[in-house]
């Protein structure tokens, strides 16, 4: 006997609550709870039995990986995020901005794999718009079968029928169950659509893509459903107007989660950006206070980025402090400890830091220049041209020692810079005779080194 029974779930965080709230306690968020209808199944001794065959437990040393086998995107950057290529059987996760190019990256992957039987759904777009797409992209696959369906039992029969070598799907939100009362793009419906989805994956070892929307705090809708169900997560990332993209995996359960791929977008879909660091250096301004090029470390693979700091005088009561892909909080820290320990006032002053390029820095060997950026445009002072500075800051204005220092600085010598500063403790070890290896204790010994 079916007993029906209303829940409600928030649309942004998948919060689950008997009744209805006007915030979600869940994400704070407001009018975000709606109604969904579940269906409990009891028989009359309470459980329901359910016989069914089930696979039996085997020891580790006879589970073999020899037959593993990833298949080859044609793009060295995506293969790099997913850990050498797409693994049989995996269940990806594709998120981005829209206008990102989420969509172009497939139809791409579809170009580069004419080998293979590939079954692009598409529940947003016609078959003659995917037809122009391809098109416009020169994509010449005989193989590659187009399905426009948004029924999700419908997708699974076709899937277990054909039995093509990868499945594209576009978007997760567009998927739906009919046998459930709610609309597409409910939490209820991506749960139920993307388990559906991953359990046809692995039954029949067949890799699947699926594209997932953003919503507009910057994550995938219905994001820790997703997330737990699907193997790998990657986010498209980057400003839609400049075209620079920047693909970066936030989950990978095949490979690491520190490595991103570097794009451009063009007139003929996206093109790998093999040397990143000398694009995010390009159209470098000289002879300009607040300006200084840091070396991060996404990953194993080391690059030079451009870090702008802008000091104004405040028109208002309380100095105003902005960051574009760099953490406020870190910033506001950062702050204090240049008036504190070094002396550099900025409580009269708007302060702005901007990493130039798009990319996001989240490591604190970027300290040092962001710190370098602000005194210089303080002091209208500007850096030397050949100059890189990195390291953390501690909250006693010390220069505390980074991982990897050797690859960052043969990186930088390898782009012409003549004149690397960095911690004290890192500069003891360097072994560089191509560029002047300068090591700094404090703030001002590295401002004072950068100025030479």
């Amino acid at each position: 006997m079916a007993k029906i029974k209303s829940v409600y779930i928030c649309s942004e965080c998948g919060y689950e609550s008997p009744k209805w709230y006007g915030k979600c306690p869940g994400c704070d968020n407001w009018n975000t709870m709606n109604e969904e209808i579940k269906e409990t199944v009891k028989t009359s001794a309470g459980v329901k039995k359910r016989v069914s065959v089930y696979s039996k437990p085997v020891t580790l040393n006879e589970i073999s990986t020899d037959e593993e086998e990833r298949f080859d995107t044609g793009f060295s950057e995506l293969n790099r995020v997913l850990g050498g290529g797409i693994v049989k059987g995996s269940l990806v996760l594709l998120g981005g901005d829209p206008g990102i190019g989420k969509s172009t990256i497939l139809m791409q992957i579809c170009k580069n794999l004419s080998n293979l039987n590939i079954l692009y759904v598409s529940g947003e777009e016609s078959k003659r718009q995917l037809k122009l797409r391809a098109d416009r992209l020169n994509v010449d696959n005989s193989a590659l079968s187009i399905m426009t369906e948004t029924d999700v039992e419908i997708l699974c029969e076709e899937i277990k029928t054909q039995k093509p070598d990868l499945v594209m799907i576009d978007s997760i939100q567009t998927m739906m169950i009919k046998e459930l009362s709610s609309s597409a793009g409910s939490i209820t419906q991506v749960r139920e659509s993307t388990n559906l989805i991953m359990h046809t994956a692995k039954d029949f070892d067949i890799p699947v893509i699926v594209v997932g929307h953003v919503n507009k705090e910057g994550s995938i809708a219905g994001p820790k459903v997703l997330e737990h169900i699907v193997d790998t997560v990657l986010y498209f990332e980057g400003d839609k107007q400049m075209s620079c993209r920047i693909l970066r995996a936030v989950k990978n359960r095949f490979g690491s989660t520190n490595e991103i791929g570097v794009f451009e977008m063009t007139d003929h879909g996206l093109v790998e950006v093999e040397n990143p660091s000398q694009m995010m250096l390009s159209g470098r301004p000289k002879g300009v206070s607040g300006t200084c090029v840091t070396c991060s470390l996404e990953g194993t693979r080391p690059i030079l980025t451009e870090i702008q700091g802008l000091a104004a005088q405040t028109s208002y009561g309380n100095p105003r402090r902005m960051s574009t892909g760099f953490d406020y909080n870190r910033l506001s820290m950062l702050l204090a400890v240049l008036e504190k320990r070094a002396g550099y006032y900025f409580n009269n002053m708007d302060a702005y830091v901007n990493i130039v390029g798009g990319l996001r820095i989240d490591e604190p060997a970027a300290d040092l220049a962001i710190c370098m950026a602000l005194v210089s445009s303080l002091k209208d002072t500007p850096l030397r041209e050949d100059a890189v500075a990195f390291g953390e800051i501690g909250l006693a204005g010390e220069i505390r020692s980074i991982s990897q220092p050797q690859q960052r600085v043969n990186e930088s010598v390898r782009l012409g810079f003549n004149r690397i500063v960095l911690p004290y403790h890192n500069a003891k070890n360097i072994v560089c005779e191509d560029a002047e290896i300068i090591g700094v204790r404090n703030i001002r010994q590295a401002f004072e080194a950068l100025c030479e």
